[in-house]
C-alpha cells in the first residue's frame, strides 16, 4: 500500500501535501527523523485548528471581520487593552465572564463583542452572533421554542447586539429571560450591547422583573462597561453629535468605567 493512500486512509491530507517539500528540506538540514515527523505533524494540526477556526467563524455569523489588534485604541483613549484581558482568555468561558456594553453609537461596542467572541473561537470554544430584536423575534414565533432556543444556548459564547435600538412587543423578555436563564444555568458567558441604560431595559422590554432578572443572571459572575464620546464613524467629520453649540456646556470627559457586580446592578437599576 503507497504511502499516499495511508495519509489518505489516515485522514493526514496536510501532511501529504506538504511531505514533498519539506523531504529535501530535512535532507538538506539533517534533520533526524523525530524532527522531520514532528515538522510534518506540526503542519497537519495547524492546517486543522485554521480549518476550525474558519468554521466556527462562519457558523458565528458574525457581521464583519474584527480583532482585538484591529480596534483603534488611539481613537478610544480612555479604554485599554488591559483592561480587556480577563474576557481574551479561556476563562472568558471557563469562570462565565458575560458582559455588558453600553454607550451611543460608534464607539466601538460590537466590534469589542465580535472581538472577544473571536478570540474564544480561537481559543476552541463555538460562539454565535445575533441582533437582540432577530433573536427576539425569531423566538417569538418559533413553533418549538425549545427546539428554537438551542442555536443560542449550545454554544459557548453568545453575542446579543443592539439590545434596546429597538422597541419590542410584548413577549419579548419572556424569550430572551429564557435565552438569558438556560446560559446561566449552563454557566455560558453573553455579551450585550446597547445604548440604553440598564435602569430603561424593562421598558423596551414591557416587563420590569424580567428585566431585573435577565441583568442580575448576566452581571452575577459578569461586568458592567460604559462608553462616552463621539463616534468613531464620524471621525473626521463636519458633523458630530457630541460637538456642542455655542449655547450648550462643555462635554463631560471621555471615560469608560467598570463596575463589580454587586454596584452595577444595583446602580444600573436605579436601586439605592
Amino acid at each position: 500500500m503507497s504511502l499516499e493512500i495511508l495519509l489518505k486512509r489516515l485522514g493526514l491530507s496536510t501532511v501529504a501535501r506538504v511531505l514533498t517539500d519539506l523531504i529535501p528540506v530535512a535532507e538538506r538540514e539533517d534533520w533526524s527523523y523525530a524532527q522531520f515527523l514532528e515538522r510534518l505533524l506540526s503542519e497537519e494540526v495547524a492546517h486543522r485548528a485554521e480549518n476550525r477556526v474558519a468554521t466556527q467563524v462562519a457558523k458565528a455569523k458574525f457581521p464583519f471581520a474584527a480583532t482585538i489588534e484591529t480596534f483603534d485604541f488611539t481613537f478610544r483613549s480612555d479604554l485599554k487593552r488591559q483592561m480587556l484581558g480577563r474576557f481574551l482568555g479561556p476563562e472568558l468561558v471557563s469562570d462565565n465572564r458575560s458582559l455588558i456594553l453600553e454607550g451611543p453609537p460608534g464607539t466601538g461596542k460590537t466590534h469589542l463583542c465580535v472581538s472577544i467572541a473571536y478570540k474564544a473561537i480561537q481559543n476552541g470554544f463555538a460562539a454565535r452572533f445575533i441582533t437582540a430584536a432577530a433573536l427576539i423575534n425569531e423566538l417569538k414565533i418559533a413553533h418549538d421554542l425549545n427546539a428554537a432556543l438551542k442555536p443560542y444556548t449550545q454554544p459557548h459564547v453568545l453575542v446579543i447586539d443592539e439590545m434596546g435600538y429597538l422597541g419590542y412587543g410584548p413577549g419579548a423578555a419572556d424569550v430572551l429571560f429564557q435565552v438569558v436563564d438556560q446560559r446561566y444555568q449552563q454557566g455560558k458567558p453573553i455579551l450585550f450591547t446597547t445604548n440604553k441604560p440598564l435602569r430603561q431595559w424593562g421598558r423596551g422590554l414591557h416587563d420590569e422583573e424580567l428585566a431585573r432578572a435577565i441583568i442580575d443572571r448576566t452581571l452575577h459572575y459578569g461586568e458592567y462597561l460604559k462608553f462616552t464620546g463621539s463616534s468613531y464613524r464620524l471621525k473626521g467629520a463636519k458633523f458630530d453629535f457630541d460637538r456642542p453649540s455655542p449655547n450648550e456646556g462643555t462635554l463631560p470627559s471621555e471615560n469608560a468605567e467598570t463596575h463589580k457586580t454587586d454596584l452595577t446592578t444595583s446602580k444600573a437599576l436605579g436601586i439605592q
